[in-house]
């Protein structure tokens, strides 16, 4: 129980647009959060909204151990701009041997160097959202996630030889190399796709698998 507490404790490290929105995110979703910038007026700006926060020269080894910072299972380095201090900070946590620690990048280089000094996941945020916004600009599809190795799940409307018919007789599967897993139907929510399940001409449907082949999907309707 002690251990699943810990878990649930992040540390956010710089409390600009990136990271403040994390973190108040996180705390809505149940999370104990330890914020901590070197800028009074945005720490004084979160702090009835986070459950901790603190003034603080977050490359100063001794300043974050006062905070508790080893301590922390999972901690966020939202710092952006001043790169000399994003690199700091996460080599910093790295030392600290924290299990997942979390980066803000704004180019794939600066992304490298954080990995090198020790982050173990790297996050651009202009760079995943531009991806991700091209790929609904086009109007095929309705939203798009792409995850590791090239697999994405994306929502989009059903194809026109999908319709009218159970999913397990159009045998997409078999045909685009996609799976659908979810459909949602004018007025309700979303449910599992089965087999079964027939598609109708004003269903959603979500469909996983390789990116390339999701968007080859996506481009019949």
């Amino acid at each position: 129980m002690a251990n699943r507490r810990q878990s649930h404790r992040v540390v956010v490290i710089g409390l600009g647009r990136f990271g403040s929105s994390l973190a108040i995110e996180l705390v809505r979703g149940g999370s104990e959060v330890l914020g901590i910038d070197n800028n009074p007026r945005l720490v004084q700006k979160l702090a009835d909204e986070l459950t901790h926060t603190a003034i603080a020269d977050t490359t100063d080894v001794e300043a974050l151990t006062q905070l508790g910072v080893p301590e922390f299972q999972r901690a966020v380095v939202g710092i952006g701009n001043d790169i000399e201090a994003s690199i700091l900070t996460t080599s910093v946590l790295s030392d600290f041997a924290i299990p997942s620690i979390w980066a803000k990048a704004i180019s794939r280089q600066h992304g490298r160097i954080l990995e090198r000094v020790g982050a173990h996941h790297v996050v651009l945020p202009e760079h995943d959202m531009g991806e991700r916004v091209a790929h609904l600009v086009t109007g095929r599809m309705l939203d798009y996630i792409e995850f590791e190795d090239d697999y994405a799940l994306v929502k989009t409307l059903a194809p026109a030889e999908a319709i009218g018919r159970p999913l397990g007789e159009t045998k997409v599967r078999a045909k685009y190399g996609v799976t659908v897993v979810g459909i949602k139907r004018p007025g309700t929510g979303f449910t599992y796709a089965t087999p079964e399940t027939v598609v109708n001409a004003d269903d959603i449907l979500i469909v996983a698998g390789e990116r390339d082949r999701v968007e080859n999907f996506a481009d019949l309707v």
